[in-house]
């Protein structure tokens, strides 16, 4: 990976997390990019989560749920202390997080945002998201990732 790291593995070797880096060649035309790292990769597929960006409330929210689900925003906005949650604005996600959409990673973001895990990351010893990259999946234990980000954890994915 020398010359291909990303903030969020930096942040990762940094902090001496042990964690594991997967990549996969990322198609242009896949419709999900968690989906698509969950057959690349052969994963699990509930262990596998995607970063979401969300404005509460008018402040930009990270949530993290399993790509099998989606993000029940009234839970998050109940979890991150506001009223209501809407989906950021792309560009706003881009720029607040440094990473682009489908690659967006829940460590090492620009500008520090609060991140909402959904409790059901600690039913495994690791999880898998984004590296920062599209096709860059890194597994680490959800404890490690609660940690580093400050996230709250709480049930905030629906189906």
């Amino acid at each position: 990976m020398a010359g291909k790291g990303t903030p969020a593995t930096a942040l990762l070797q940094k902090q001496k997390v042990t964690h594991t880096v997967h990549t996969y060649d990322h198609d242009p035309r896949a419709e999900s990019f968690g989906l698509e790292a969950v057959e690349a990769l052969g994963l699990e597929p509930g262990r596998v989560f995607k970063t979401l960006v969300t404005d509460v409330d008018g402040k930009l929210v990270v949530g993290v749920v399993p790509v099998t689900g989606q993000l029940d925003l009234k839970a998050l906005a109940a979890a991150a202390g506001g009223k209501k949650a809407k989906m950021a604005d792309p560009a706003a996600a881009q720029r607040a997080t440094g990473y682009v959409l489908g690659g967006i990673s829940p460590l090492g973001h620009r500008s520090r945002l609060p991140v909402v895990l959904d409790g059901s990351a600690l039913n495994y010893p690791t999880m898998f998201c984004s590296g920062g990259r599209r096709g860059l999946e890194v597994e680490l234990d959800p404890a490690e990732l609660v940690r580093l980000t400050g996230a709250v954890v709480a049930g905030i994915a629906a189906g």
